[in-house]
């Protein structure tokens, strides 16, 4: 039961990154695979504020939050907007390319060093059925299903949530329905930034930051969208608890040092069995 209540921990935050790569992907039909360096940059600016700076935890989620929502839309409007052959192919090798950038951008500010960052509410444990919760790790699962609640209701009910998706089926309709294709874009990245910077701030307080975490917690995340069904975010929050859950007991079977390892596993296996993912759907195309 321990290896079930840890599983669910580790299982929120690739569900969050899962969530990251699915808004872009709902949007523009890409995959950014600097997902991983937001988580990173996020823990990494909660450690600035609250341990250097000092300030209250309210003011420093602000400021994180902030200035992740601008990288966001740094992201797209000066290195994605203004590549001359937009492939998907191209695209995706630009956004590996900005991981490698931040996540040294990341070494020469921080350093090599893990980073600790205090806890946000009183330390507790929490008994249940044959193990124990701490109150930080509640307070991660909850804002998991609060965010994929959230973004489910807008991009399913709200007039601009439709507007991102509407942009992901057919850009030139949406243009021509007076949808500003370019600023959907934009915002796609900002909004998958911001919860980036989300899940690298909840997390941080439990485990250490450091620079290098960004290409574990990427790949993880990428793991889970596929694993859920790329495009869901029902699929990414499910697959990535169960991804989480299912390392926990690989690592009780195996040594820890192969429970990485699960994950692509797990990617591969569905993959070749089921592309589409537990939750996606297949989509017929007129060619």
């Amino acid at each position: 039961m321990q290896f079930l209540y840890s599983g669910i921990t580790s299982g929120s935050i690739y569900a969050l990154v899962a969530i990251g790569y699915n808004i872009i992907y709902n949007t523009t039909g890409l995959i950014n695979f600097a997902q991983g360096e937001f988580v990173v940059l996020g823990g990494m600016l909660m450690y600035t504020t609250l341990t250097m700076f000092g300030l209250n935890i309210f003011s420093a989620f602000l400021i994180t939050f902030i200035l992740m929502f601008l990288v966001g839309i740094l992201f797209e409007r000066v290195f994605l907007r203004y590549v001359r052959l937009k492939t998907e192919i191209n695209l995706i090798t630009v956004t590996i390319a900005l991981a490698i950038i931040l996540r040294g951008i990341a070494m020469v500010i921080w350093g090599r060093d893990s980073l600790a960052v205090p806890s946000y509410v009183e330390e507790k444990t929490v008994l249940l059925v044959g193990g124990s919760i701490t109150s930080q790790s509640l307070v991660v699962i909850v804002v998991c299903f609060f965010t994929a609640i959230v973004l489910s209701t807008f991009f399913k009910y709200t007039k601009y949530g439709k507007a991102f998706r509407a942009c992901h089926d057919d850009q030139v309709a949406s243009t021509i329905c007076g949808i500003d294709v370019n600023l959907i874009r934009m915002l796609s990245f900002a909004i998958a930034s911001f919860l980036g910077a989300l899940a690298g701030a909840i997390v941080a307080p439990i485990t250490f930051v450091t620079y290098t975490d960004g290409v574990m917690s990427g790949l993880k995340g990428f793991s889970a969208a596929i694993l859920g069904g790329l495009g869901s975010f029902w699929g990414g929050l499910f697959g990535g608890f169960l991804l989480g859950v299912i390392e926990g007991f690989f690592a009780f079977i195996l040594p820890s040092g192969f429970k990485d390892a699960f994950a692509f596993i797990i990617l591969l296996l569905i993959l070749f069995v089921k592309p589409s993912g537990l939750f996606g759907q297949k989509k017929a195309v007129r060619v």
